[in-house]
């Protein structure tokens, strides 16, 4: 049988590692990706450098090193690792990049969390951090808040790629797509190929599913006459939330204002499906993979989730099955007072705290070693 994760690139799908560390990258694990999975490009954020760089020992050689240079502040010395890291995964995938004319091959790395609500701050870190790595095939993280929306247009506009972090909702993807477009008619209009600029629109999915259940749940054990309906809702509405995403892609890009950047060789900004490690024991390892499938999407997987695809995964264009199921799945949660927007109002703030603090237990974890390298 073919591997599962190849057959997704065949009908369209690009598969993206959501995870980086030094020892992929040193030990020939990300090519190995490449070249067996089909892997078209990774994702990072705080949370995995946190890991990557407090546990272990993969960076103690350099942290000895700029130790040695005097350099010991925590931000700094975090920035340049992680910065080596994106470069170097960006170089073992820009083959890739080539290979497909600037289509995909792309490296994630995240604006600092801290900015998350100040469009400024966000849009001079992001311009700083793309001219610091200095690679086409890099994509500076921005997360879809309302400070955020206001830096995509801009950033995009200056030929700059961009992955949209954090959606949730469906008039927040609606917002950063109307972003992208604006900055691909102002980098157009302003003599730039809009064929150069990339960019993904990140749609978190368990987490959803992770908060509707809990109500679910809980009004479940409370009782009630609707906790057989309630129960029936179960794992379904984070799915049916990204097929009504994916639906609205659909209209995009067949309306006349994006057919017009369209002939001018710009690509439309993918949907990436985020957030898909099942975090249910009762649900397949594979729901939010299996149920996601469709062209001209992403899905960044952490490795767990890859191997189980890998295994056992099924190929089926998913996402643009049983849209009218999805819809009722949507009415009936809103009929019960699941509070879908709410939830998902929550999850942007929860997502930017999150966020802010893996950076805060990152920039720990290197005061942590930079002690001990001096100690030692």
């Amino acid at each position: 049988m073919s591997n599962p994760l190849q057959r997704l690139g065949e009908v369209g799908q690009a598969v993206w590692l959501d995870f980086i560390d030094r020892k992929i990258l040193a030990t020939g694990g990300l090519k190995k990706l490449i070249a067996e999975d089909g892997l078209k490009g990774v994702t990072s954020n705080p949370s995995i450098f946190e890991k990557a760089i407090g546990e272990g020992s993969d960076y103690d050689d350099r942290l000895r090193a700029f130790l040695a240079q005097g350099k010991v502040e925590a931000a700094e010395v975090y920035e340049r690792l992680a910065i080596a890291d994106i470069q170097d995964a960006a170089d073992q995938l820009r083959p890739v990049h080539d290979a497909m004319n600037g289509a995909d091959g792309f490296v994630s790395l995240e604006v600092s969390p801290y900015l998350a609500l100040d469009t400024r701050a966000t849009v001079t870190e992001a311009r700083r951090l793309w001219n610091a790595v200095d690679r086409p095939n890099l994509m500076v993280k921005v997360p879809g808040t309302e400070a955020g929306v206001a830096a995509i247009r801009t950033l995009v506009g200056e030929g700059i790629n961009v992955n949209v972090t954090l959606l949730f909702a469906l008039e927040a993807y609606l917002a950063v797509a109307e972003a992208h477009i604006a900055g691909l008619e102002a980098f157009k209009a302003g003599g730039g190929d809009a064929g150069k600029v990339a960019g993904v629109a990140s749609f978190f999915v368990s987490r959803i599913d992770a908060q509707i259940d809990r109500k679910i749940d809980q009004r479940v054990a409370a009782g009630g006459r609707d906790a057989e309906r309630l129960q029936a809702l179960r794992g379904k509405v984070a799915v049916a939330n990204a097929k009504m995403a994916y639906r609205e892609y659909l209209r995009l890009i067949e309306t006349p204002r994006w057919k017009v950047l369209a002939t001018a060789g710009a690509r439309p900004q993918r949907l990436l499906w985020a957030s898909t490690g099942t975090k249910d024991p009762a649900y397949s390892d594979v729901l939010y993979v299996e149920s996601l499938i469709g062209p001209d999407t992403v899905n960044t997987m952490p490795p767990k989730t890859m191997d189980a695809f890998r295994d056992h995964g099924r190929v089926a264009l998913t996402l643009t099955q049983d849209v009218p199921e999805a819809e009722r799945v949507l009415a009936e949660a809103e009929r019960l007072g699941l509070d879908l927007p709410g939830v998902t109002r929550d999850l942007v703030t929860d997502g930017v705290k999150l966020f802010s603090d893996s950076a805060d237990k990152l920039l720990d974890a290197v005061r942590a070693k930079l002690g001990r390298r001096s100690a030692g």
